[in-house]
């Protein structure tokens, strides 16, 4: 069992370096292929209904996505020009293959059916070889805007009547994606961004798993400790990106960005938008916060565990990280 999940896992990994490593169309899109091919086990290692339901999910509109994507690459070598057309069919297929809005559906049907891990690793991983593709086509800036503006604004809205976290979790990577997809064409931003956006998911979602949360109303029936009550507090700011924590910077990032290519109105919409997914994450953690049960007051826990503390040290650095850059 192991040893084939570590099998399934290095190709999933080798699928994403062939395609971000690809200098033509056609070894890109087996690299795609590769990753998609042995991610499918990846999701179904549980043996269940739901999980046999998820890998569908995943085969059937990654696989429409690939026939999109093979039949515009196609067009394209044998047209002998880079037609606007097919470069917004590329677009097309590769924002489905991203889950971005209007795409969207199957990522949060498809989170409540799967582990916390293979969760952890479709909002991260999964991202980043379709993401490289699309910054090396030339897709029209208008269209990859409309992409932007319509992810952040129904990954914000659609997190708003979920009580599912898995759901929610889902709806929180579309509108991430929205802030990804809106630099896409600067290489140095939008990896920064994936990569402090993928630790921040690897910290919400293990504790998420450690104490095997699904729904809003499980989170209050926890009994966590003080550290871990507050470095999950400052996790669920910082994925809203709160300006003292960790999730600021990719943000603040993005905004300097767009100022500097004079959007003021896109900034706006996804700044109204990053408030709404910041409504909900309080949502998830006010009630766990004013709450104290009364089993921590007089049992004393002599095992501190390391993890909460890293957690708050990392989700504090945003200072540190300003005052080395100032220096």
């Amino acid at each position: 069992m192991y040893k084939s999940k570590s099998l399934f896992l290095t190709i999933t990994i080798l699928g994403t370096m062939i395609t971000m490593s690809s200098n033509n169309w056609m070894s890109m899109w087996m690299g795609l292929e590769m990753n998609m091919m042995s991610f499918i086990p990846l999701i179904s290692k549980n043996k269940s209904k739901m999980s046999s339901e998820a890998s569908m999910i995943y085969f059937l509109t990654q696989s429409l996505s690939s026939m999109i994507l093979m039949f515009s690459i196609l067009m394209m070598i044998y047209e002998y020009s880079s037609n606007n057309i097919f470069n917004n069919i590329i677009m097309m297929a590769l924002m489905i293959k991203l889950g971005a809005a209007p795409f969207h559906m199957w990522i949060p049907e498809m989170m409540a059916k799967m582990s916390w891990s293979s969760c952890i690793m479709l909002m991260t991983w999964q991202k980043l070889a379709p993401m490289f593709m699309m910054m090396n086509s030339q897709i029209n800036q208008k269209t990859l805007f409309m992409a932007s503006i319509l992810s952040t604004t129904i990954g914000a809205i659609g997190g708003l009547n979920q009580t599912s976290l898995k759901k929610l979790m889902g709806y929180s990577s579309i509108n991430h994606l929205g802030w990804m997809i809106s630099i896409n064409k600067i290489q140095n931003n939008w990896m920064i961004y994936w990569m402090i956006y993928s630790l921040m998911i690897i910290m919400v979602c293990t504790l998420f798993n450690k104490y095997n949360m699904l729904f809003l109303n499980q989170v209050n029936s926890i009994n966590m400790s003080l550290a871990e009550k507050a470095s999950y507090m400052m996790s669920m700011l910082s994925m809203g990106g709160l300006p003292p924590f960790l999730g600021f910077i990719p943000k603040w990032m993005v905004i300097q960005t767009l100022i500097q290519d004079k959007m003021f109105t896109m900034i706006l919409i996804m700044i109204m938008m990053s408030m709404v997914t910041l409504f909900f994450y309080m949502r998830i953690m006010s009630s766990m916060i004013l709450l104290y049960p009364m089993s921590n007051k007089w049992m004393l826990n002599n095992k501190m565990s390391i993890t909460p503390m890293m957690m708050i040290l990392v989700n504090l650095s945003l200072p540190v990280i300003m005052t080395l850059n100032l220096t």
